[in-house]
């Protein structure tokens, strides 16, 4: 496993059980479109590529023939059990694996959807050309997650403090980066819709254990931020900010 893995890996398997709880992970509006674009085909066998706590499964099982819940972390994969038996879903089956290197045969699956994972992947264009892999032809792929702007000073800014909060973070990439990966993996994708997701500071850096003095480095690059993007991370006085999300619908091309 490269070290990066291994940090995702540690880090993920220490705070699993507060993604289990997290507001931000359990909820939200793109997690009701999720849903709703499911339900726009018949029951399908679907893949969560990076389930991280299950939230993602939970939500499309109800309108879903199977799903398999794929995760790096074994803790992640307990609280997914856990959140599927409370739920009442007994199709929602989990698999530790790599989105990278996928453990199912070709054309096994009729969706693959991957909700606030992707900003930890190592080799991003790698991972969708396994989701490609492994969906049938026509098959569908739903992406929710963080995103970068496109400027290049909030870039900068953004992959700053997330790699300070968490060792695990490896890049928010812009819409335009990831329709430009869509297409290179053979799919067609558009952008469903984008928002901004508020955060809870102090709630944000104990989900991930953040270490004190990494959390007072993050705090003082907010203070010293210039004006245009405390403006544009909508950062607070309490350091509560808000980042940018998107929600991606692709379709395997190709036979």
């Amino acid at each position: 496993m490269s070290d990066i893995k291994q940090s995702i890996h540690d880090q993920f398997g220490r705070a699993a059980a507060q993604y289990k709880t997290s507001q931000v992970h359990a909820t939200g509006e793109d997690l009701v479109r999720i849903a709703k674009l499911v339900q726009q085909q018949e029951p399908p066998d679907a893949l969560d590529a990076g389930c991280g706590a299950g939230h993602t499964s939970v939500a499309i099982a109800p309108h879903s023939r199977r799903v398999v819940a794929l995760d790096l972390t074994p803790h992640m994969l307990e609280q997914v059990e856990q959140l599927a038996a409370e739920r009442g879903f007994s199709h929602i089956e989990t698999r530790q694996g790599d989105v990278e290197q996928i453990p199912f045969a070709d054309n096994s699956f009729d969706l693959v959807v991957s909700r606030y994972s992707a900003h930890h992947w190592p080799n991003p264009l790698t991972a969708l050309q396994e989701c490609h892999r492994v969906l049938k032809p026509g098959g569908r792929f739903i992406l929710s997650d963080t995103i970068s702007p496109e400027e290049p000073a909030y870039d900068t800014f953004l992959q700053t403090f997330e790699l300070l909060r968490d060792a695990s973070h490896v890049r928010d990439h812009t819409v335009a980066q990831w329709q430009a990966m869509f297409e290179r993996s053979g799919f067609q994708s558009r952008v469903v819709s984008t928002w901004r997701l508020p955060l809870d500071f102090q709630a944000w850096t104990a989900r991930m254990a953040t270490p004190p003095a990494r959390v007072a480095m993050v705090q003082h690059l907010y203070d010293k931020a210039p004006e245009e993007i405390r403006t544009a991370f909508a950062i607070q006085d309490n350091y509560d900010f808000a980042l940018y999300g998107a929600l991606f619908e692709a379709t395997r091309q190709g036979g």
